[in-house]
């Protein structure tokens, strides 16, 4: 793991970018500031330039978006963390991608388990698979063609949402049961991915269970009722998620 990080902080507020430096000084000494950038232009040239390990961006710019940066700069070799002041449309891609953001006013907390994740992962080629999935995951105009970003002990693999059939906890675990037969262990509880593919016709059907209802084959009324999905594994239902998901399912 790196000891410390050649960063840049993309920020049109001067406010906002005085604020982040000061908790990177003084709360965060991984980071070594190499410079700042308040338009899309000017950061694209530092960026290209200095070839930073990681980059603090606002996703809203006076002259653009983050998103503009990104398609623009040279190499996307380094490790993201957007900032913003409120819940950005964006932000739905930005979890699908495992891209780290801040809200403002920024806790001070949550930048240094940023900081400690962008060390952690100094892969040159995970940062840019990572931010080319964003970038994907961005441009699309369809949520179906959105490839959630899982990190397992074989690496990080870029998984469509519509192939996976279920998603099952295991602890601080969560199994991706996926429509190729294959089954991924990953490092993040289920409510986590709750919050991602909540939207992406996924429902949590039980404390243990979060289903695709594309995926679904069929429902059980007997035995206090359960599902059947596609790969012919069984899913328990709890009995206060019943009338929601026969209301979704249009039973």
């Amino acid at each position: 793991m790196k000891t410390q990080l050649k960063a840049i902080i993309v920020e049109d507020e001067f406010h906002s970018r005085e604020t982040l430096k000061g908790f990177l000084r003084e709360y965060c000494p991984e980071v070594l500031l190499l410079e700042e950038a308040s338009s899309v232009e000017d950061a694209v040239i530092k960026i290209s330039g200095l070839r930073p390990e990681l980059v603090f961006m606002d996703i809203e710019l006076q002259t653009g978006t983050g998103f503009d940066v990104l398609q623009r700069v040279s190499h996307l070799d380094f490790h993201l963390i957007f900032t913003t002041a409120f819940e950005h449309y964006a932000i739905k891609a930005i979890k699908f991608s495992s891209i780290d953001y801040l809200l403002k006013p920024i806790d001070m907390e949550e930048l240094q388990a940023a900081v400690q994740k962008a060390l952690q992962l100094s892969e040159n080629e995970n940062r840019q698979k990572l931010l080319e999935n964003l970038l994907n995951n961005f441009k699309s105009h369809s949520s179906e063609n959105h490839k959630i970003s899982l990190s397992s002990s074989e690496g990080v693999e870029f998984i469509p949402s519509k192939e996976i059939l279920f998603c099952e906890a295991n602890g601080a675990y969560t199994h991706f049961h996926l429509q190729d037969g294959r089954k991924l262990l990953v490092s993040k509880n289920l409510k986590e991915y709750e919050n991602i593919l909540q939207g992406h016709s996924f429902m949590r059907v039980h404390n243990s269970f979060l289903i695709n209802l594309e995926e679904v084959k069929k429902y059980v009324r007997s035995e206090g009722g359960y599902i059947v999905m596609n790969n012919n594994k069984q899913v328990s239902i709890s009995p206060s998620k019943k009338d929601e998901f026969l209301k979704r399912m249009g039973f």
